[in-house]
């Protein structure tokens, strides 16, 4: 598996996230589009971060919230969705060409990520987008049980998927992630590294009933936003093949 992460987060002089120190660790950099957070300075800054240390680049769009760092559900129309990715895509993927790079993949970005894998009609619209953007872009959604419907509906599409695990998150027995406001979601150092090996060694999580879920996924998603993060993530690139 290789490893993503959440970057170009900051705004202005707010600044979110350890991403020079994040990226040199990284197979994958999923950067804001500018919805939830980010702006052009960042983004291009990001990408120049990126292209430094030879990490793949995807899109990381969202709802529309700066204000709630598009962790809030919004009511779109199928045409307003598709026009808020296209618009959020185009964006990333223009920039990314001034700088002589390109745009791999797509991961969505918090409620609309949890949104499109709880309802079929969103994660179809999803991916009707990214394949109406361009039939060379992947889509990244999360792996789950129901992971050959996905690709079965992404056939429809003619669109290929990155499957993505996390690695400090604790799975319900659907392979679907606990809610940060519960008990326990989020993992200790020891819980992280250790469901890590089990996924890269064994291909399965344990899950919140102490249940072994099995999951293909292509990538991990790992978090680089404090000091404490950086050093998981140095843990876990020595836990899988280097760079």
């Amino acid at each position: 598996m290789w490893l993503n992460c959440d970057l170009g987060e900051s705004f202005g002089t707010w600044q979110m996230g350890l991403d020079s120190q994040v990226m040199p660790y990284l197979d994958a950099a999923n950067i804001a589009c500018g919805f939830h957070a980010g702006d052009a300075d960042v983004m291009a800054n990001t990408l120049l971060l990126a292209k430094q240390h030879n990490v793949t680049i995807g899109a990381h769009p969202s709802y529309p919230d700066k204000q709630g760092f598009g962790r809030r559900s919004m009511q779109l129309s199928k045409t307003e969705l598709v026009n808020c990715l296209h618009y959020q895509i185009a964006a990333l993927d223009g920039m990314a060409k001034v700088h002589g790079l390109n745009l791999h993949y797509v991961k969505p970005h918090g409620a609309l990520y949890n949104d499109m894998m709880r309802d079929s009609a969103i994660l179809q619209t999803v991916m009707q987008a990214v394949a109406s953007y361009s039939p060379t872009l992947k889509l990244m959604l999360l792996a789950t049980q129901a992971q050959s419907q996905h690709k079965q509906l992404a056939e429809q599409f003619k669109l290929h998927l990155l499957f993505e695990a996390f690695a400090d998150r604790l799975y319900d027995d659907a392979g679907m992630l606990v809610a940060r406001s519960q008990p326990n979601a989020v993992h200790c150092t020891e819980k992280t590294l250790e469901q890590v090996r089990t996924l890269s060694q064994f291909g399965y999580v344990t899950t919140v009933s102490n249940r072994k879920l099995v999951l293909n996924a292509d990538t991990l998603c790992v978090h680089g936003d404090n000091l404490d993060a950086i050093e998981h993530i140095k843990q876990i690139r020595a836990l899988l093949a280097p760079v």
